[in-house]
């Protein structure tokens, strides 16, 4: 059913690229009830309160009319999973309503799509509420994030290991133009290949429209977008756990939140998912599987770059040659912020690197050491009251620290607050979020209200009880799922 209503759609993507997306309309969720009201987001795209709050708001954003400037589709894409390329996949479980003020308004668990297979296309709601806790974190400490808008619990039980409570999701993207989109149209779609770029080009990247070589400047940008983004992620311990090619955009945004974890204990070897057997998504591994990852783009630009082939790969080599050294120096920057500096050199990359390797021995926790490491340094606790406490080489890592010319010049004070900019008190701890998510499953969705009110001020103590800053038991292992 059609509707009239207050906000308009536009519908470039169903209208440019109308060979790589199927037309499909969302399954109808009545009595339907939205748990998760992002305001902020919705003024944002241009909707106000009085709309926010109405049924007609509602009725949209669960599935049950589709307003008349809306084309909802789906879109088709291949993806490299855990290695292996699958050519078909596509949105099983998402459908796109369209664009608003330039950004992917998605409906994410709104039933079979033409790309289902043999699924139902819905979601349980607790991935729903995972994403939307995550990905609003993630937006609050300026990670590139796909956003949430709504989270709803629907009037329908879903079908997992057993019955549970369905859930759908207001997923607000720059786009979901994916590395697998391009795999995709290469595989199946070759002539629209250079549509697929033009469009990308002109969604994301205008400034490049009018450059020599504007593909491989394209392919250049996305580079330099997930070397930038995966530098963010290593800088606060955040693990994806499913870097798949269909996971990862174009755009530089982080999508799909589905077996990811910020880590605890600082340990590079860690991974979450439950079918990372071999630990290929680990994060130490996240750089090297970027560059993994926009090596088989690459092959997809191959067409759309150089008057030959060899020209075309000698190009693109050189710029996936660049993107390691991009990324670490990204790295960098986003870890010099961290201890209040705001140069680099080798000094203090040398520095930055035993401290890693002082979080590693002695086992301590990634979030907490810095904050810990701001208030020793300005003198608000002492070393035996810090987490440093049994660190035997810490002493002599925080010597050269106060050593460094650019520490010295500044006081302690001054540094500390500037520490405490970049460094969040709180994550969402995966004991806390796990916890939280089971009691709304069951009904009770104060954890989670009290989860968002403390992630929107993450970097701010807070009056709150201290499970929420330390993590749980040491040795506990973390597992987490796909939401599918």
């Amino acid at each position: 059913m059609k509707f009239s209503n207050t906000i308009s759609f536009e519908n470039t993507y169903a209208t440019k690229l109308k060979e790589i997306c199927e037309k499909c309309s969302p399954t109808s969720f009545s009595d339907s009830e939205i748990l998760l009201k992002n305001y902020d987001l919705g003024l944002e795209l241009g909707m106000d309160k009085v709309f926010l709050d109405s049924q007609e708001c509602l009725d949209i954003f669960s599935g049950c009319v589709v307003s008349d400037s809306s084309v909802p589709i789906s879109q088709a894409y291949s993806g490299h999973q855990y290695g292996n390329f699958n050519p078909q996949m596509g949105d099983g479980r998402a459908i796109l309503l369209g664009e608003i003020n330039k950004k992917d308004i998605q409906l994410k668990g709104s039933g079979q799509t033409p790309y289902s297979k043999r699924g139902d296309g819905k979601s349980a709601l607790g991935p729903v509420l995972r994403e939307y806790v995550i990905s609003e974190f993630m937006h609050k400490i300026n990670i590139p994030t796909t956003r949430s808008l709504f989270a709803l619990k629907t009037n329908e039980n879903v079908f997992r290991e057993k019955e549970i409570p369905g859930g759908l999701l207001t997923r607000v993207a720059k786009s979901h133009i994916r590395i697998g989109t391009f795999e995709y149209v290469s595989h199946f779609s070759s002539n629209n290949l250079m549509p697929l770029a033009d469009y990308s080009i002109e969604r994301h990247y205008q400034n490049l429209a009018n450059t020599n070589n504007k593909y491989l400047s394209l392919f250049a940008a996305i580079c330099d977008s997930q070397s930038h983004l995966i530098s963010k992620w290593m800088s606060v311990g955040f693990v994806h756990g499913v870097m798949n090619t269909d996971n990862m955009t174009i755009s530089g945004e982080t999508i799909d939140f589905g077996p990811c974890a910020f880590m605890d204990i600082y340990n590079p070897e860690i991974y979450y998912s439950s079918i990372d057997r071999h630990g290929r998504y680990s994060y130490k591994n996240q750089p090297a599987i970027m560059v993994w990852n926009l090596t088989k783009l690459a092959e997809c630009f191959i067409p759309l770059v150089g008057k030959t082939k060899d020209d075309a790969v000698k190009n693109l080599t050189e710029v996936i040659n660049l993107t390691m050294p991009t990324y670490q120096e990204y790295f960098y920057k986003e870890m010099s912020k961290k201890f209040g500096i705001s140069k680099i050199d080798n000094e203090i990359i040398s520095l930055i690197d035993e401290f890693l390797k002082i979080l590693k021995s002695n086992s301590l926790d990634f979030t907490v050491a810095f904050r810990d490491l701001s208030k020793y340094h300005s003198k608000k606790i002492t070393l035996n009251e810090s987490i440093f406490e049994k660190a035997k080489t810490f002493q002599k890592w925080y010597q050269s620290f106060c050593n460094i010319e650019c520490i010295q010049s500044i006081p302690c004070k001054e540094i500390s607050i500037k520490m405490d900019k970049q460094n969040p008190c709180y994550i969402p701890r995966n004991h806390i979020i796990e916890n939280a998510i089971e009691e709304a499953i069951n009904g009770d969705m104060s954890e989670i209200y009290k989860m968002n009110e403390y992630l929107k001020n993450p970097y701010e103590e807070q009056d709150i009880s201290k499970e929420y800053y330390y993590p749980t038991k040491e040795g506990e292992r973390y597992v987490t799922y796909c939401g599918t």
